[in-house]
């Protein structure tokens, strides 16, 4: 089976990172796996693991990407692939309008996978043209049912992004070296329970209401230490601004700390006590509250989209209603005050689950 994935480019996020855990499956099962993408830092890992990378610029919002359509027609007619996966809204629309000019004999099978709560419109709906829709959580696909009706259900396909439990286990420490280096750097957080918020720092991914939580922890008694992990959008200094303020005028410059963008996000998770998701919006699905709860970390989250369907299976008392911050405080002081409390064994939102039952609807 020969598939070709297209997204816009190859350099990082939970897309890219998906693409490649299919395509180096693909191969490891003897299947041929191809990407077409404006390239990226990741196409030299893509390669080494067995997949052939096809340049194009099919990332650029500008009618000119249009030039794209008659390119990907030829690609596709000289590559004859069984399944063609869209997993992004621009290249997806390039690459489906390449597809429907191929004569209904020639085209291979159309995929397409919902990775968000798209905004609804004309544009999006191209993820929901595929002849199997794949859906990356329950959430998402009541979404797409919602508000892209006239589908047939049975072409939606719920499959969960999906971690390695054979990396994420309770047993990982991180090395000494290492936490070595973390303590020189963050003497702070030595003897404090440590909090944390992993993302980017975004009014929507809830930092503010994070600053609101260790306050009132630390209010009713609890030594906590709140660490922001993820960097701000270079585009929006005002709200980071606020941010710092809003600490200052809580007294808590000295109670969180802001470590920015970190490539050791599982070793930051390793050593916190709880990880906390105070996201405004719904996460389509959450992959880096499901790595917590894979460490077997305490996660306290706002219970909706795909990161409700991971507490409701591992950790249901992380569950808090969304915008409930005294909930929020509550729910991280029980669980703090309970070190029998842990989640359960993650068995379902598994990465070798994810890639065989992707590989199901390929062979379907």
């Amino acid at each position: 089976m020969k598939v070709i994935q297209i997204l816009p480019e190859l350099n990082s996020g939970g897309v890219e990172r998906g693409t490649l855990e299919v395509s180096k499956y693909l191969v490891d099962q003897g299947h041929e796996s191809i990407v077409i993408s404006n390239g990226g830092r990741l196409v030299s890992q893509f390669e080494k693991e067995g997949g052939r990378h096809l340049t194009l610029p099919v990332h650029k919002k500008a009618l000119s990407s249009l030039k794209q359509v008659r390119k990907l027609v030829q690609v596709f007619k000289e590559e004859e692939p069984d399944i063609l996966h869209l997993r992004s809204r621009l290249p997806a629309w390039l690459a489906y309008l390449a597809w429907k000019r191929l004569p209904k004999e020639q085209r291979p099978k159309l995929i397409t996978t919902v990775h968000g709560f798209y905004s609804v419109n004309g544009y999006s709906k191209v993820m929901t043209k595929g002849e199997e829709v794949i859906c990356v959580s329950h959430s998402v696909k009541e979404y797409v049912l919602k508000n892209y009706g006239k589908r047939n259900p049975d072409s939606l396909t719920v499959i969960h992004r999906g971690v390695d439990t054979g990396s994420y286990t309770a047993e990982f420490t991180p090395s000494p070296d290492w936490m070595a280096t973390w303590e020189a750097k963050f003497p702070q957080l030595r003897g404090k329970l440590v909090i944390t918020l992993p993302g980017r720092v975004t009014r929507w991914k809830g930092a503010l209401d994070f600053i609101q939580v260790i306050e009132k922890l630390r209010a009713k008694g609890v030594d906590a230490h709140g660490l922001l992990v993820g960097e701000s959008h270079p585009h929006k200094t005002q709200y980071f601004e606020e941010l710092k303020q809003s600490m200052a005028l809580a007294k808590l410059t000295d109670h969180i700390t802001l470590v920015g963008h970190r490539r050791d996000l599982k070793e930051v998770m390793a050593v916190s006590d709880v990880v906390v998701s105070c996201s405004k919006d719904p996460e389509a699905f959450g992959r880096v509250t499901l790595e917590a709860l894979s460490l077997k970390k305490k996660v306290v989250a706002y219970s909706h989209g795909g990161v409700k369907e991971q507490l409701e299976a591992l950790f249901p008392e992380g569950c808090v209603a969304v915008g409930d911050i005294d909930g929020m405080v509550e729910a991280i002081k029980v669980t703090l005050e309970k070190p029998e409390s842990r989640p359960l064994s993650n068995q379902q939102f598994t990465l070798s689950a994810m890639l065989s039952k992707t590989l199901a609807v390929y062979q379907k």
